[in-house]
């Protein structure tokens, strides 16, 4: 199957918009695909509570599935600390501010390029 760029990158904005709707904080847009191979996209925000992840997660999939994007494995809701959600080209972490302070994913992927909210709306 090719990679269709237009459409990953639509998907991008809609889990984005997912993610703004439910007032998730500080949020971070990685094109890693230059430095990884495990997808092209990764999208981290901050809540403040544990519901408020779930709600988030929730809402990015539902927004998602019209697309016809799905999950392909979702780890974390369980404990709504760092809820991780694989989408293939796209992977959505979301955290409580704590976690998201310790692992510091932005650091990591440091040589990413950082996408523009002008770009994503």
């Amino acid at each position: 199957m090719k990679k269709d760029d237009k459409k990953i990158f639509e998907a991008v904005k809609v889990a984005y918009t997912a993610v703004d709707d439910k007032m998730g904080e500080d949020v971070v847009v990685l094109d890693i695909s230059a430095v990884s191979i495990i997808s092209d996209y990764f999208i981290i925000a901050s809540a403040n509570n544990s519901n408020q992840l779930k709600a988030i997660a929730e809402n990015v999939e539902q927004k998602l599935a019209p697309l016809g994007i799905t999950t392909r494995h979702v780890e974390g809701v369980q404990s709504a600390r760092w809820i991780l959600m694989d989408f293939g080209y796209i992977i959505v972490h979301l955290f409580c501010k704590e976690d998201r302070e310790f692992y510091r994913l932005e650091k990591l992927w440091g040589d990413a390029r950082h996408i523009l909210h002008d770009e994503l709306v």
